[in-house]
C-alpha cells in the first residue's frame, strides 16, 4: 500500500501479467503485514491547534503546472482505459485467430513431455502479452519523461522490462502450469481447487514481495543518511504503538528513475517494513515525512493487509466460479472455431489453448470489477489518511497544515489534476484524489470543542 496513487506504467503492466500468472486474477499491490497496536501512550503536551478558515480548495496548482496536469491526467486516464481494454481484446484475438491453438501445436512439436510443453506454452503467452502492452507502456513513459516526472532513460527502462519479463516467465509459467493441471485433474470443480491453491500463494506473495524489489531499485537503511529523521519517526512509532524498529525502515533510491514522491509498506512477518523514497526524505520537511510515515503506520495498525487478503479471498472464490461457467460457455459455442482440442471427452478448457479462455474470462472480470477493487483501496487509504493525521496530534504544531502541505507536495510532484472527473476517480483511482485528500485534511480537527479522534482518544 502506497502513499501516492499508482499510475499506469509499463513495469506495472508487466507486474500485472505476473500477478495474473500467480493468481489468475492478481494480488493486491504492495501487500504487507498489519499489526494491532498496544495501548497507545499519551502524546506529549502541545499547544492548541489553530483554526484557520478552510479554503474552498486546499490543493491548487499555478496556471503553468495546471495546464500540464490537466493534459497529463487526460493522457494517463486514456492509457489506463486503453491498457485494460486492449488486454481483453488481445486475448480474444489470440483465440479468435487461432494463434493460441497454433502456439499449442508448436510446443508439441518442440517437446514430447507434457510439462515441458506447458512451460513453453505459458512462457510464449506471457511474452506475447508483454509485447502487446509495449506500445501503451512506451507512450506512458515518454509522457512521464516529457513532463519531468520520470528521469529514467530508455535503456534503463528496457532493462526493467527485461527483468519484469524474466520474473513473469520464471515464476508465472510454472504457476500457470499448476493451475492448468488443476483444470485437467478436476474438470468439474477445478475453480474451487484453484481457489484453495490461490490462498496460500497470496500469503506467500505478500511475504516474498520485498525480496524482489531490490532487482529494480537500490535500498539502504533509512538511518544511514537520515539519522535525525529516524529519531522523529520513532516519536510516531511511540505515538502509534507500532513495533517498527529502525532496522525495518528503509530508503529507496527512487530519484535514479523518478522525481515523484512516495512511501509504502509491504512484507509479512519477518519481511514487513516501511520504505521511504529518497525523493520524499530529501525534498519535503521532516514533519511532512512524519505524516506520511503515520499514514503508512495506519495500514499496519488497522490491519489493512490481512483485511485486504480476506476480501480478495472471498472475491476470488466468486470470480473463479463465475469465470469457470463463462469460460465453459464460450468454449462450447466457439471452441471448434478457435481450434481448441478435446481428449477423452474432457473439457477443451483443459488444453493449453483452452486455458487461455479462462485467462480471458478472468482478465475481463478484472477489468469490469476494477471499480470495486479501487473502492476498497480508497477506503483503506482514507482510513490511513485519518490515522496519519490523528497520529500527528501533539507531535507537530498543526496536523492539518502538515497534512495539506504533504498532499500539495505530492500533487505537484506527480502533476495531479486538482479537479479530476468524478467518474474517472470512481473507476480508475486506487487512492482518493489529491483534491479530496487535501480538502478533508484541511477541515479535519476532531479535537475541537473537546472532541477526540476516530483512532486516538488523545
Amino acid at each position: 500500500m502506497t502513499f501516492a496513487r499508482g499510475w499506469m506504467t509499463f513495469s506495472r503492466v508487466l507486474l500485472t501479467w505476473l500477478l495474473l500468472a500467480v493468481l489468475l486474477s492478481g494480488i493486491a499491490g504492495r501487500p504487507s503485514a498489519a499489526q494491532t497496536s498496544a495501548a497507545l501512550p499519551a502524546p506529549p503536551p502541545s499547544t492548541a491547534e489553530p483554526s484557520p478558515a478552510t479554503p474552498a480548495q486546499a490543493y491548487t496548482l499555478p496556471p503553468d503546472k495546471l495546464a500540464k496536469a490537466v493534459a497529463l491526467d487526460r493522457l494517463r486516464n486514456i492509457l489506463d482505459i486503453v491498457s485494460g481494454v486492449w488486454g481483453v481484446v488481445f486475448l480474444w484475438l489470440l483465440l479468435a485467430t487461432g494463434a493460441a491453438a497454433r502456439m499449442e501445436a508448436l510446443v508439441k512439436r518442440i517437446s514430447s513431455k507434457p510439462w515441458q510443453q506447458g512451460l513453453q506454452f505459458f512462457a510464449l503467452l506471457l511474452i506475447a502479452m508483454t509485447l502487446a502492452s509495449l506500445p501503451v507502456g512506451a507512450i506512458g513513459h515518454y509522457a512521464s519523461v516529457a513532463n519531468g516526472i520520470s528521469v529514467q532513460g530508455w535503456g534503463s527502462w528496457f532493462v526493467d522490462l527485461a527483468k519484469s519479463l524474466g520474473l513473469a516467465v520464471g515464476i508465472g509459467s510454472p504457476i500457470l502450469l499448476l493451475f492448468n493441471w488443476i483444470v485437467r485433474r478436476w474438470p468439474s470443480r477445478y475453480w474451487f481447487a484453484a481457489w484453495l491453491v490461490a490462498l496460500p500463494i497470496m500469503v506467500i506473495g505478500a511475504f516474498v514481495s520485498p525480496l524482489f524489489e531490490p532487482i529494480f531499485y537500490q535500498y539502504e537503511p533509512l538511518s544511514k543518511n537520515h539519522a535525525s529523521l529516524v529519531e522523529k519517526l520513532e516519536t510516531v512509532v511511540a505515538r502509534t504503538g507500532t513495533n517498527i524498529p529502525p532496522d525495518r525502515m528503509f530508503l529507496m533510491k527512487a530519484s535514479l528513475k523518478t522525481n515523484g514522491l512516495n512511501a509504502y509498506v509491504d512484507g509479512l512477518g519477518p519481511t514487513k517494513r516501511i520504505v521511504v523514497w529518497d525523493n520524499t526524505a530529501g525534498r519535503i520537511p521532516d514533519d511532512e515525512v512524519q505524516f506520511i510515515f503515520g499514514h503508512e503506520s495506519g495500514h499496519y495498525v488497522l490491519n489493512h493487509i490481512p483485511k485486504g487478503l480476506a476480501v480478495s479471498a472471498v472475491g476470488l472464490l466468486f470470480i473463479f466460479w463465475a469465470c469457470a461457467g463463462f469460460a465453459a460457455w464460450l468454449a462450447r459455442r466457439l471452441g471448434a472455431n478457435w481450434g481448441l482440442e478435446t481428449s477423452d471427452g474432457g473439457s477443451p478448457l483443459a488444453s493449453r489453448a483452452g486455458f487461455v479462455v479462462l485467462i480471458f474470462a478472468i482478465t475481463l472480470a478484472g477489468f469490469l470489477l476494477e471499480p470495486v477493487d479501487n473502492a476498497v483501496s480508497r477506503y483503506f487509504e482514507h482510513q490511513a489518511d485519518v490515522y496519519g493525521q490523528e497520529a500527528m496530534h501533539g507531535l507537530v504544531p498543526d496536523p492539518r497544515k502538515t497534512a495539506v502541505a504533504s498532499f500539495q507536495a505530492l500533487g505537484e510532484a506527480w502533476l495531479e489534476d486538482p479537479n479530476p472527473n468524478p467518474i474517472i476517480e470512481f473507476w480508475l483511482y486506487n487512492h482518493p484524489s489529491v483534491k479530496n485528500r487535501a480538502n478533508f485534511a484541511a477541515q479535519y480537527n476532531p479535537w475541537a470543542n473537546g472532541g477526540h479522534g476516530e483512532f486516538f482518544a488523545r
